[in-house]
């Protein structure tokens, strides 16, 4: 008895050096984004001036690919997938990317969801892959929000952003938790 007591604090004293050891060379025992959850709903001050973004929509062609990878990457870190379906000629498209280019706001999107920004073109490319969930775009932005395992979370107001720019920044924050808190 005495014996296994005398051996577990050199263990102890051991795995405690180890631990301090891998916490110390960078990225490790760190996330690559914080855990879902961790990072409050940000609170915008109401004069905060929102600069639209410029240029936010990849090409078209990517999108399939980057939506099939973005529910991959939501299963592994247990976040949720927020699909953002617009264009680059789009004003509220642009004004609702210049809500995520907010520091907190991205903060808070990157703990919370794996972001794809969907180009529709014209609203006339990838509506496909909405149908496939039983939504129509007839305006853009449409943001739908899906759990890790596919199942939509805002079909009831997934096109209540088509008019961001009449939106506070806090009142898009706000409906986006709002459907966060789904499950």
């Amino acid at each position: 008895m005495t014996q296994r007591t005398a051996l577990f604090p050199r263990f102890g004293a051991l795995l405690a050096g180890l631990v301090v050891v891998a916490t110390s060379i960078p990225g490790a025992g760190h996330a690559a984004e914080p855990p879902p959850g961790s990072v409050p709903v940000p609170q915008l001050d109401a004069s905060q001036p929102i600069t639209p973004a410029q240029h936010v929509y990849p090409d078209a062609a990517l999108a399939h690919t980057q939506v099939t990878e973005a529910f991959k990457t939501a299963l592994r870190t247990h976040r949720k997938v927020l699909l953002d379906f617009g264009g680059n000629w789009c004003p509220d498209c642009l004004k609702l990317a210049g809500v995520f280019d907010v520091p907190s706001v991205a903060q808070w999107l990157d703990a919370e969801f794996v972001v794809v920004p969907v180009n529709v073109e014209r609203i006339n490319q990838n509506l496909d892959i909405a149908k496939r969930y039983g939504v129509t775009i007839h305006e853009v932005p449409t943001v739908l929000i899906f759990t890790a395992n596919g199942k939509l979370l805002n079909a009831d107001g997934a096109n209540t952003l088509g008019n961001a720019r009449a939106m506070s920044a806090q009142s898009v924050i706000d409906l986006l938790a709002s459907w966060n808190r789904r499950s």
